[in-house]
């Protein structure tokens, strides 16, 4: 078995948020474990960690597959079945065994669809890892938004690669309005991206009208995509944000998660209050 080292990657300025599906690299603002804490400064790249292999891997599906076997814990096992993530292996390790897969950037991306194919999550996740976003295509990065149900896979493949695609717009108005609750979330994670990135192709005022309307009685996990939208539109927009924040007051969504102490909550106001006071006091 590979000899593996961790190491912290740091990122400058960042805030503690209450949030779900924590423990992978560059997570969405939120997703799927009540309680836990993420470091996240105000735009959405958060603190990743990494690991360092000491060997390669043979570039196989079967050697990718032993390692990772070999990485199994069963405590860690039942821990993310807790959240639906069907593995057991430390997301560190995990990123270790697909920086150990050494391949020029045309076959690993070939490789990384050959993994994808297992259907086995952590063999999902490193394909994710080591694929080439750009390559993908709107009907197959559609059909993987669709088959990968696990919520690390979902998040990662939100966040490392469809936010990645050139295809990024077309993506968004695609999924945003999709009746599977999954699909749309996604959607929606990647309009915070760009209220973030590039507001100008958003009407954000008619986001917010969407958000008052849809976010009460939507199911949770949408429900927390259009939350992050809320919450960013209020962070990035002063003409917008008294609006944002009586939306969050109004409806009360996620107003009683349960938040850690040194954490900030995922209720709206609350949060736009905290990253616009950072900003302020980092402005001078």
């Amino acid at each position: 078995m590979a000899a593996w080292q961790r190491r912290s990657a740091a990122s400058g300025d960042s805030l503690t948020i209450a949030t779900q599906n924590v423990d992978g690299p560059h997570e969405r603002t939120g997703a799927v474990v009540p309680g836990r804490c993420l470091r996240r400064w105000s735009g959405p790249t958060m603190v990743t960690m990494a690991a360092t292999p000491q060997t390669e891997i043979h570039p196989t599906v079967e050697a990718v597959q032993a390692e990772l076997a070999s990485l199994e814990d069963a405590k860690m096992r039942a821990a993310n079945e807790k959240r639906g993530d069907d593995h057991g292996v430390n997301l560190s390790k995990l990123r270790g065994v697909a920086k150990a897969v050494k391949l020029p950037p045309a076959p690993r991306h070939d490789f990384a669809l050959e993994l994808w194919a297992t259907g086995d999550t952590a063999t999902r996740l490193v394909a994710l890892l080591i694929c080439s976003p750009k390559r993908f295509g709107v009907g197959e990065l559609d059909a993987m938004i669709r088959e990968g149900r696990a919520p690390k896979v979902h998040d990662w493949l939100v966040n490392y690669v469809a936010k990645k695609s050139p295809h990024l717009e077309e993506l968004r108005e695609l999924w945003a309005e999709d009746p599977d609750q999954l699909v749309a979330a996604a959607g929606w994670d990647l309009i915070s991206h760009q209220v973030y990135k590039k507001p100008e192709v958003l009407d954000l005022s008619a986001l917010l009208n969407t958000i008052e309307v849809r976010m009460k009685d939507a199911p949770k996990d949408l429900q927390w995509s259009m939350n992050n939208t809320l919450a960013a539109i209020g962070i990035e927009n002063a003409e917008l944000r008294e609006q944002a924040m009586a939306i969050g007051e109004r409806l009360e969504v996620l107003k009683d998660y349960p938040t850690p102490p040194n954490c900030t909550s995922p209720f709206a106001p609350i949060w736009i209050t905290e990253i616009v006071k950072r900003d302020e006091e980092r402005a001078g």
